[in-house]
């Protein structure tokens, strides 16, 4: 696929070359994806449901920096494609603990194989020292800390 140039005068603006560089990202994404039927949102979700032994819908919210109504949409659309469950925490009643059901972990493990090699591609053009730079450099303008999980939810 042929990229546009940028114009000149939009060469050097950092805006510019990172919404560019994130629309390039979301669309590899989501094409890596595709054959594994969820999009970079739910595999975040994925993820972090995973990393986690028992969270709410809300402390995942949380955790993604998402709304409730948005998190209950993508929990809805997981439980659908039975990637997920529901379940009233036996601590306390008001909330629903969500967890990762068998095809929710295999799912997660063949979609996050997708995900490093359609990155490691993304990085290609850099070399390997650069493309940690960069992750490490990204890390410290969103204030994640260094030794974090590479892992990004491409949404």
């Amino acid at each position: 696929m042929t990229r546009d140039v940028p114009p000149e005068v939009l060469a050097s603006r950092l805006g510019y070359l990172l919404k560019h560089a994130y629309l390039r990202l979301t669309e590899e994404s989501a094409r890596a994806l595709a054959p594994h039927g969820i999009d970079g949102r739910e595999l975040a979700v994925l993820a972090v449901l995973d990393a986690h032994d028992e969270l709410s819908q809300l402390e995942a919210a949380g955790k993604l920096g998402v709304d409730r109504t948005t998190m209950v949409a993508l929990i809805d659309a997981l439980e659908g494609k039975e990637l997920v469950e529901r379940r009233r925490s036996p601590h306390d009643r008001r909330k629903n603990i969500v967890r990762l059901t068998s095809s929710g972990r295999e799912r997660l493990r063949d979609a996050e194989l997708a995900r490093q090699e359609m990155e490691r591609r993304f990085l290609a053009p850099l070399s390997s020292t650069d493309a940690g730079c960069f992750v490490r450099a990204l890390q410290s303008l969103v204030g994640t800390p260094a030794n974090a999980d590479q892992a990004s939810d491409s949404a």
